[in-house]
Formats: C-alpha cells, sequence, structure tokens
C-alpha cells in the first residue's frame, strides 16, 4: 500500500468528522477546512488541483464559508488567477 493512501484516508476521515460536526458544510467545504487546519492547502487553487476538481467550485463554496461568522477568513485575492489565499479564524476547527 502506498503512502499516499494512508494519508487520503485520514484526509477524507477527518472531512467525514467535519461534516458530522456541522450538516451544513459541504464536503468542499469540510475539505477547505481540514486543509487548513493541516496545511495541506491554504490558497484555493492549489486546494482545487490537490483534489482536482474545478477552481470555480473551490471558490464558490469558499465564499460561502468566509461569509459565515467565525470559519474562515480570505487572507488575499490574486486578480490576475483568480487564487484566493485564506485561513481559518482563531476559533474554527474542522
Amino acid at each position: 500500500m502506498s503512502e499516499e493512501a494512508p494519508e487520503a484516508a485520514r484526509f477524507l476521515a477527518l472531512v467525514a468528522a467535519a461534516q458530522e460536526r456541522d450538516s451544513r458544510l459541504t464536503s468542499i467545504q469540510a475539505g477547505l477546512l481540514v486543509a487548513a487546519e493541516l496545511g495541506i492547502a491554504r490558497d484555493s487553487r492549489s486546494f482545487a488541483r490537490m483534489l482536482g476538481i474545478a477552481h470555480s467550485l473551490v471558490l464558490r463554496d469558499l465564499n460561502a464559508l468566509a461569509e459565515r461568522e467565525g470559519v474562515l477568513e480570505i487572507v488575499k485575492r490574486d486578480p490576475r488567477t483568480m487564487r484566493v489565499h485564506y485561513a481559518l479564524t482563531s476559533t474554527t476547527s474542522p
């Protein structure tokens, strides 16, 4: 078994746990929170590339999370690449 398989399984388990704690989270939103917590991805494009999903879907869910009070904050936006850098707020734990 490759080393990536256990890491992927751990990531997916953490995503599922985050969704159990907050049923309003989509899979992408929970993934964004877990990725930020683990330091795997802190920007939208890296997260989209890591999971092989469309950047536009990540941006939609990232913006929805940013609108929720106390979940995460947008740190920087790159208008040329549409990349959005984000960070967990101090009260967030996936």
